[in-house]
């Protein structure tokens, strides 16, 4: 009876640990899934993302906002502007060539280069920014950490964007309001 008893024990205890394995292994099949697929469906990606030509609708504005997934900047222009350059790596001032690193918070520094002037050479050349002036209070974004204007020099305009860590970003060229147009910078809360 005793033998029958140990074997009944140990029948129960394999299968118990059969059971486990079984759901070890699709749970590991799961945590691999689930690391695969992208952050939020983000698939943005890194890499140098450049678009568009030179306008003479001048920057009336910089803003910024928070999503679930990303944080945001927006440069809103008086007229239709869609060309950009937009990477990581060091920021120069225009017309200077001052590094703007030293001055731009954040782990990683993405150079924005938008083409069109933040002066409206109809109105007197007025510039709505200093160059190396802080544009934007983001307190409390996940991954934004810092919006510095680098200046604008021959219809080219610059700002240093620091962020968290070096993370997928994509821009988007948007129009409105009204006879507006916007280019818009999303920066990933992760990979």
């Amino acid at each position: 009876m005793r033998i029958r008893s140990a074997l009944t024990a140990l029948a129960v205890v394999l299968a118990g640990l059969v059971a486990g394995a079984g759901t070890g292994a699709a749970a590991s099949s799961t945590t691999t899934t689930a690391a695969a697929s992208p952050y939020c469906g983000i698939t943005w990606g890194s890499a140098d993302k450049t678009a568009g030509t030179l306008s003479s609708a001048p920057l009336v504005d910089v803003r910024t906002g928070r999503q679930d997934c990303y944080d945001r900047v927006v440069f809103e222009f008086a007229g239709p502007v869609d060309g950009y350059s937009v990477g990581y790596g060091e920021t120069w001032t225009e017309g200077e060539g001052l590094a703007l690193s030293p001055y731009t918070a954040g782990g990683a520094l993405l150079r924005v280069s938008l083409r069109a002037p933040a002066y409206d050479a109809a109105h007197s050349g007025t510039v709505p920014y200093q160059v190396g002036e802080h544009t934007a209070n983001l307190l409390r974004y996940p991954t934004l950490r810092d919006v510095v204007f680098g200046g604008s020099f021959e219809g080219y305009t610059t700002f240093a964007v620091g962020v968290r860590a070096r993370l997928p970003f994509r821009t988007l060229v948007l129009a409105g309001p009204g006879t507006h147009s916007r280019i818009v910078l999303d920066v990933a809360h992760q990979w």
